[in-house]
């Protein structure tokens, strides 16, 4: 019987020490997973400290841009109301234009009659200029 008993505790022994190296190699693979994993997010750190810095940068050089356009922006908006006056400077010279075409020809409508009495004036005037040139001319 107590071979039994010390087959029994050279059993458990022996299965303790399989469990013990079995465990051992578990926490091996643990300890070298956990390791890999360390060191990928140090490398993961340092990738996110760089994309970090660009991204500040990108946002610095976003900004500027943002404040050239805003500048520009502003002054394109002097020219635009700088084409808008000459739209209406123009606007109001075509008016006036028009203005003055419609007195001069409500001028011409009332003074009609006047008018064509100085255009047979006139060609009686030249007419008798013409005359005067010819007799001047036979006569020399």
């Amino acid at each position: 019987m107590i071979i039994i008993l010390y087959l029994s505790v050279a059993l458990i022994a022996v299965a303790f020490l399989i469990l013990v190296i079995y465990l051992s190699k578990t926490l091996k693979s643990v300890q070298m997973t956990l390791t890999n994993v360390a060191s990928t997010l140090d490398g993961l750190e340092g990738q996110m400290k760089g994309i970090t810095a660009e991204t500040t940068e990108l946002l610095h050089k976003t900004n500027r841009l943002a404040e050239d356009i805003q500048e520009k922006s502003e002054k394109l908006n002097t020219v635009v109301h700088a084409v808008q006056e000459v739209g209406t400077s123009v606007q109001q010279f075509n008016t006036s234009i028009k203005q003055a075409a419609g007195s001069v020809t409500a001028s011409v409508r009332e003074n009609q009659d006047k008018i064509s009495q100085v255009v047979t004036w006139s060609q009686a005037a030249m007419e008798i200029w013409d005359k005067w040139k010819q007799k001047k001319k036979t006569s020399l």
